[in-house]
């Protein structure tokens, strides 16, 4: 034991105080750090490569195998992004409501939903995002550049004569369609089923799927860098900010009270951020865009009934030319 003020220290003690056996250790324990780090930073490139990569397209399905009439069409985004389509019906010669498909797939499929529409006597403009199907672009800015889709199928349809326009949105389509009904009085009313409130919490919902439940950082970090892909800021895709602009036209939001990317709390802001007249159906127990699958007759009903009430109204019946 040692005089004075290490007298208490043991040979232990004093190896660990000597900066020429500490110093080694710090090194490798910030080298381990900084490797993490650094692997950290590769998987987020990556996964921000693959969120807004080119998509894959459905399995193939058209009107054509529903024996349902259909035109092919293209047609600009606002921003010279070359579309493409099917106006399914009469070629638009009635009230005309536009399928916003929701993100990693196609159009195909929803092909599913146009007899029923077809038949209740509306026309349906159904059409790739850009970066998806048959579109041009190689891209996906999860519904910041896609409202100048939209907003470049309601300039299409409007060039045709169409007078009378409804939405009908899935998922990220949904989360558009707000956005695009807010700013355009051409909208006479939105249908938005499963659309996103929030990037981030939908991002955390697809990563707790795969991954377990992910750190909100690593999210972050996600985001920031698909911001730094895109040029974009992803605050911009939200529709909370907007969705009040859309009154007094109708809005009817659907959602499952099991969805794993919107959760309660962002659908319950977003019903509260709608202004009068709107309508929040929320299905018990079903998932992400899961509403149709629980009980396809009342989701219809619910849906055609919306869009006959507001899209075509008592004085013009379904099938009558609104153009």
């Amino acid at each position: 034991m040692e005089k004075g003020a290490g007298r208490f220290l043991t040979p232990h003690d004093r190896y660990w105080l000597n900066p020429d056996a500490v110093l080694p250790f710090l090194n490798l324990l910030l080298g381990l750090i900084a490797t993490l780090a650094a692997l950290l930073l590769i998987v987020a490139w990556l996964l921000s490569g693959r969120i807004v990569r080119r998509m894959k397209p459905d399995p193939p399905s058209s009107p054509e195998d529903y024996n349902l009439p259909f035109e092919e069409v293209t047609f600009a985004s606002r921003d010279g992004v070359q579309l493409s389509g099917w106006l399914v019906g009469e070629g638009g010669r009635r009230p005309v409501v536009i399928f916003c498909a929701g993100m990693f797939g196609s159009m195909d499929g929803d092909t599913h939903l146009l007899p029923p529409f077809v038949a209740a006597g509306f026309d349906v403009l159904q059409f790739d995002w850009r970066g998806h199907g048959a579109s041009a672009g190689q891209r996906v800015t999860l519904g910041v550049r896609e409202t100048l889709d939209l907003l470049g199928a309601i300039d299409f349809l409007q060039a045709r004569g169409v007078r009378r326009i409804g939405l009908m949105g899935f998922s990220m389509g949904g989360a558009v369609a707000l956005r695009v009904a807010a700013a355009d009085r051409r909208i006479a009313c939105v249908v938005c089923d499963g659309g996103y409130v929030h990037i981030a919490h939908a991002l955390e919902g697809a990563l707790r799927i795969r991954l377990g439940r992910p750190l909100k950082p690593f999210v972050w970090l996600v985001l920031r860098l698909i911001e730094l892909r895109l040029g974009v800021r992803l605050s911009e895709a939200s529709p909370l900010p907007h969705v009040g602009a859309i009154s007094p036209r109708p809005v009817l939001l659907i959602h499952g009270d099991a969805d794993p990317f919107v959760p309660l709390a962002d659908q319950d802001a977003l019903y509260a951020a709608c202004g009068e007249p709107k309508a929040l159906w929320r299905v018990e127990g079903a998932g992400h865009r899961e509403a149709y699958e629980r009980d396809p007759e009342t989701y219809l009903a619910r849906v055609l009934d919306f869009f006959r009430a507001n899209l075509v109204g008592d004085d013009h019946p379904p099938g009558e030319d609104r153009r």
